[in-house]
C-alpha cells in the first residue's frame, strides 16, 4: 500500500472508532501479532485498542479527536491529534493511572487534550504503534492534579 493509503486507514479509524464508536474497524485495520509499544504486555493489541475506545467513549461519549498533522513515510505515519469531549461517565481502566481509583466519577469538565501517534503498516496493516497522550494535561483538566500544561500545548 502507498502512503496515502496508509493515512486513509489512519483517518477512517479515527472517523469510525474514536469518533463514531464502530469498532467493527479495528478486526480490519489491526494486524494479528500487532504491538502497542505503550502496552507492550497485553497480548491482543485489537482487543486492547477495543477497551481504549469503549472506556474513553464511556467517559466522554461526545469523544472526538482532529487530526491536526499527519505525515507519512514508508511504511510508517505519525500524527498529531487533539481529543475533546465532556467528562460526564465514569472514567475507568485501563484509562485511569495505576495509582488512582479504578473508577473516577464524572466531573462534566471539558477536556482538549493532545497526542502523538506514530503507526506502522505492513500488508495493510497496523502493526505497531507509538502513543503519547498528555495525560497530566487530562488529569488536571478534570480537577484531578495541579495542570502543567502550557496554554499552546492543547490548542
Amino acid at each position: 500500500m502507498s502512503v496515502a493509503e496508509h493515512k486513509q486507514l489512519v483517518e477512517r479509524v479515527f472517523a469510525e472508532a474514536f469518533n463514531a464508536g464502530q469498532l467493527a474497524v479495528i478486526d480490519e485495520v489491526v494486524g494479528a501479532g500487532a504491538v502497542d509499544h505503550q502496552h507492550p504486555d497485553e497480548p491482543d493489541f485489537g482487543d486492547h485498542l477495543r477497551q481504549v475506545i469503549t472506556a474513553m467513549r464511556t467517559a466522554f461519549p461526545d469523544l472526538h479527536f482532529e487530526i491536526t498533522q499527519m505525515i507519512g513515510e514508508g511504511e510508517w505515519v505519525a500524527l498529531h491529534s487533539v481529543m475533546t469531549g465532556t467528562h460526564t461517565g465514569v472514567l475507568g481502566r485501563p484509562l485511569t493511572p495505576p495509582n488512582a481509583p479504578a473508577n473516577l466519577p464524572p466531573t462534566g469538565r471539558p477536556v482538549r487534550v493532545p497526542h502523538m501517534h506514530m503507526i506502522r503498516f505492513h500488508a495493510g496493516r497496523n502493526t505497531e504503534l507509538l502513543h503519547l497522550m498528555d495525560t497530566l494535561a487530562l488529569l488536571g483538566q478534570l480537577g484531578l492534579a495541579p495542570s502543567a500544561a502550557p496554554d499552546h500545548a492543547t490548542r
